[in-house]
């Protein structure tokens, strides 16, 4: 399968790429530049964040920005070069909630394999009701389990995730769940 917006030109020599598999034993088709052969490796995205809850309460942010503008998700984005995949958890939560948290244990992890990303949430206990949106967030709330807005969440990612989580607390123990979205 190739790249929505597929590699035109090589970032060594800026000569044109043509997919195929390269001569070196790979067994994946590859950007390969036709000038230098220098082969562009292109991997999936790691999205992180949080599920960060206070007494029975779990925070949502309403999204200010597409995709899926005014629908509802945990706090979470791209991580960046230089972080562990738990300081992008905690720097998102903090960008798009203003929140204040004690990260805990990674909860969740999703393959979205379709769109070339990777979704990790960990667990974290808010440690005040203060909440500060950044510009990517409408509004942030707080919701009990009855409360979440489930046909307005915006990705197949955070409601599985909160679904498990709710099954988890119910349960009296949390445990780590890796799933695939298809």
């Amino acid at each position: 399968m190739f790249p929505r917006r597929p590699i035109q030109h090589c970032r060594e020599c800026g000569g044109p790429v043509v997919y195929r598999v390269p001569d070196d034993g790979d067994t994946h088709p590859r950007a390969v530049c036709t000038r230098c052969n220098t082969i562009h490796y292109e991997n999936p995205l790691m999205v992180v964040g949080t599920i960060p809850v206070l007494g029975d309460r779990v925070l949502l942010c309403q999204r200010a920005i597409e995709p899926r503008y005014g629908l509802w998700t945990l706090p979470a984005g791209f991580m960046e070069l230089n972080e562990t995949t738990a300081q992008g958890a905690a720097r998102e939560t903090d960008e798009e909630a203003g929140a204040q948290i004690e990260m805990g244990p990674l909860f969740s992890l999703l393959n979205v394999t379709h769109v070339g990303q990777v979704h990790l949430f960990y667990r974290a206990t808010l440690l005040s009701e203060r909440l500060d949106p950044g510009r990517e967030t409408i509004e942030a709330r707080l919701f009990t389990e009855e409360q979440i807005p489930w046909d307005t969440l915006a990705f197949r990612t955070v409601k599985t995730t909160l679904q498990c989580y709710f099954a988890d607390r119910r349960a009296g123990r949390y445990g780590f769940h890796c799933v695939d979205i298809s």
